[in-house]
């Protein structure tokens, strides 16, 4: 085979690689945009603190607003900030240098809560809990001192799932993340512009971005046993069932609390008949599969198979 065809097919390589990574662009900005609309995330004036881990899930979410405040109708400011946890090896200065070639402002804050976490952890115990309520704490702080008015974290489709499947095995609730919420302390808006995210086309695009990925395994701690048995479950499913997960997670928007049990919901004990006909009425004996999803669940479901 001759020079001429190896070039000839890296340039095949190369264009079709480009045309990838062009349409997953356009899908990711589309899926992140609805969301960002159908839950009213960002409003007009706001500054956003996009927390920045170094994993693939934050740069994503920091590479995808970029992109959106350029093209939005409204005028919102980012500033990205790391947490500095002191963990041995922690390579302190790749963020700083990326944040500050793409020109986006940003904070590190350093803080030593390795040190505590080792202190009060015992020695091969899960560490993420007590990390996580640790750098909770020290964000809403820092989002106080710059003067944010929304949280933005990472966490995408996949994460949502499995926090509802942990909840309900373990917890004994119907419970996930919710794409926007009030924080612990009453004071601050997060928010979650990857909620119709998937995993999977995150870790696509954080590869064909060439993002400087920092692990999160440099305290030596695993994810929790718990959480990567959700995650295993839910790519089982995938795999066998292609297309279950989406529509678990469509029915976390289509929650019907009659046909449920929680009296603080729906009003059980006031029911009475009213002598008029009702749509949402007894469906107990309908074949749930065949009654027709929301308008924005068959958009939604249109941007997956993009």
């Amino acid at each position: 085979m001759s020079a001429a065809t190896f070039e000839a097919r890296d340039r095949e390589g190369a264009l079709r690689l480009a045309r990838e990574g062009h349409k997953l662009e356009k899908r990711l900005l589309r899926i992140t945009g609805q969301a960002l609309a159908d839950y009213a995330m960002i409003a007009d004036g706001d500054r956003v603190m996009v927390c920045l881990s170094g994993g693939k899930d934050s740069h994503g979410l920091l590479d995808l607003l970029m992109t959106i405040r350029g093209r939005a109708r409204i005028r919102f400011d980012l500033i990205a900030v790391n947490l500095d946890q002191k963990q041995p090896g922690f390579p302190a200065d790749v963020l700083p240098d990326y944040l500050g070639r793409l020109g986006v402002p940003f904070h590190i804050e350093t803080q030593d809560t390795y040190s505590v976490v080792r202190r009060l952890i015992p020695e091969g115990a899960t560490a993420c809990s007590l990390c996580s309520r640790l750098r909770r704490g020290i964000l809403y702080r820092v989002a106080d001192e710059l003067g944010a008015t929304k949280i933005a974290l990472g966490h995408h489709r996949d994460d949502i799932l499995a926090t509802f499947f942990l909840n309900l095995f373990y917890g004994g609730r119907l419970k996930a993340m919710s794409p926007k919420l009030v924080s612990d302390d009453g004071r601050h808006v997060v928010i979650r512009p990857l909620a119709y995210v998937k995993e999977a086309d995150l870790a696509h695009y954080a590869q064909l971005r060439g993002f400087p990925i920092i692990p999160c395994d440099l305290c030596g701690s695993q994810e929790h046993l718990q959480r990567r048995q959700m995650r295993e479950m839910l790519n089982e499913w995938e795999r066998r069932y292609p297309g279950r997960a989406q529509t678990i997670f469509n029915a976390l928007a289509r929650v019907v609390p009659s046909h449920l049990m929680d009296s603080a919901l729906f009003d059980f004990r006031g029911l009475r008949p009213t002598g008029a006909p009702n749509p949402a009425g007894d469906l107990a004996f309908d074949d749930a599969g065949c009654e027709a999803p929301s308008d924005s669940v068959i958009r939604l479901e249109r941007d997956e198979d993009d």
